[in-house]
């Protein structure tokens, strides 16, 4: 770190210099104001240690003008017995810091510590918001088919708005990413985007989770606790899978969403929340209407804006750029070099299904990456059931897919791709309701997610 030092004193401006030359730094000194001025400009520094008290310019007269010339490094100011007021008052007009003379040479040293802590930090925010930039302005939505575009443009139309927005799509086809898109260009992009999955909490613990609960209101509510809704407010809230919300629950969203305001659990006074809300959904909410699980007045409320995202079968132009994205991202996660895909690896991407949409591809890359050799993918390092070792869900017969003999003989390995194959099957049968697949394949509900996700199926 380049530091300037500041004062009339010779003998101090020699000592400060040897004590910050032993931590590393690069050190000038100068003796007023008026030469420091002169030094900054030709190189400015990120760290002036001034002196209050000074000739021809004292540490006051310094500090606003090297402010009003948009230095950017931090002052700390010097104050001898009796004139801390002045650097009280310096503090007032943007020094980072004081401190008083005399002055041990550890002190100085730990000012000078928090200083570069504080500089650090604030290149890492300034980049990490320039990092946001980027992705605002190129959406973060991997993808140029014309149906993911048109989705995408719709969203950054609509963000700007308070309106409720319905996401509506199968499994895995990125959802949240279009909710977190509908957030990161909206007004609210500097509160808080707050994501919960409505089917993976307990009926049970769902209200509490969302509205929060007050000390006694239940056996172990030891404590007031603020939910999710309070945790979202000023911000997004975005609600995946709502067509699970049981309608006890739909009841008290819809007072929420017509209201803004909720009531903890236990508690008799509303609060008022200040919530934008996306929902999702891989149901057909019109058909959960007609069949009595799903409110109608709440599917309005929920359904102002609507972006269907299409599944990835129907946007195979995306396939390719999809898959160098996620092994650049994966590669970079592992500290792996990226590999390169085979024309043959990229053709069975491009042929198959995708039952499991962008969450299976995903998953198939990250596979392939790991056991690949000599820096290619080629097909061999895909997936069985991108091989065409395994048929596609429904090809077979009509309750369970057929699956090729071939030459791996792997119980473990056959027996988790059937299992794969059954739940993908299942889930397309009923339309992504994880409720009725459980069912089907005779798994529990907590069962069935947990397979959802460690199958890339999500």
């Amino acid at each position: 770190m380049r530091i300037l030092v500041v004062d009339d004193e010779s003998g101090l401006r020699h000592t400060i210099s040897l004590i910050l030359r032993e931590e590393g730094h690069e050190v000038e000194a100068v003796a007023d104001g008026e030469a420091a001025l002169a030094s900054l400009a030709q190189a400015d520094a990120a760290l002036v240690i001034c002196d209050v008290r000074m000739p021809k310019l004292d540490g006051l007269g310094f500090l606003d003008r090297y402010k009003s010339a948009a230095g950017r490094g931090l002052v700390v100011m010097m104050s001898a017995y009796g004139d801390d007021e002045a650097a009280i008052e310096a503090i007032r007009r943007g020094a980072y810091d004081y401190i008083s003379k005399p002055f041990r040479a550890d002190q100085l040293v730990l000012v000078v510590r928090k200083a570069i802590e504080r500089e650090q930090l604030r290149h890492q925010v300034e980049r990490l918001n320039e990092e946001l930039t980027a992705l605002r302005g190129a959406d973060g939505v991997v993808g140029h088919s014309a149906e993911l575009r048109e989705v995408v443009a719709l969203a950054r139309k609509v963000a700007r708005h308070p309106s409720t927005v319905l996401v509506t799509g199968e499994s895995g086809t990125g959802k949240e990413l279009i909710a977190r898109l509908l957030h990161a260009a909206s007004p609210r992009a500097g509160a808080a985007f707050v994501a919960v999955n409505c089917a993976a909490i307990p009926e049970a613990l769902l209200e509490s989770e969302l509205f929060g609960h007050v000390r006694g209101a239940f056996t172990g509510a030891t404590q007031d606790r603020a939910g999710l809704f309070e945790e979202a407010s000023g911000g997004t809230l975005f609600l995946d899978e709502i067509g699970e919300l049981p309608l006890a629950l739909q009841v008290k969203l819809l007072r929420v969403l017509q209201e803004g305001e909720i009531r903890r659990v236990g508690d008799n006074a509303p609060r008022a929340v200040d919530v934008r809300v996306v929902a999702a959904t891989s149901r057909d909410l019109e058909s959960e209407v007609a069949a009595g699980r799903f409110r109608s007045d709440l599917y309005y409320r929920v359904n102002v804006v609507r972006l269907h995202l299409p599944p990835l079968r129907e946007r195979r132009d995306d396939i390719a750029e999809l898959a160098r994205h996620f092994l650049t991202r994966h590669a970079q996660r592992l500290k792996m070099p990226v590999p390169k895909l085979s024309a043959a690896a990229l053709r069975a991407l491009g042929e198959y299904g995708w039952p499991g949409n962008v969450r299976e591809l995903e998953n198939a890359v990250e596979r392939a990456l790991v056991i690949a050799d000599d820096g290619v993918i080629d097909v061999a390092h895909l997936p069985a059931s991108l091989r065409g070792e395994e048929l596609a869900p429904g090809a077979g017969a009509p309750d369970r897919p057929a699956i090729a003999v071939d030459e791996d003989l792997s119980v473990k390995r056959r027996t988790e791709s059937l299992e794969r194959a059954l739940i993908a099957q299942a889930l397309q049968r009923t339309a992504g309701n994880r409720t009725r697949a459980a069912q089907l394949l005779e798994l529990s509900h907590r069962a069935l997610l947990y397979k959802i996700r460690e199958y890339g199926l999500e």
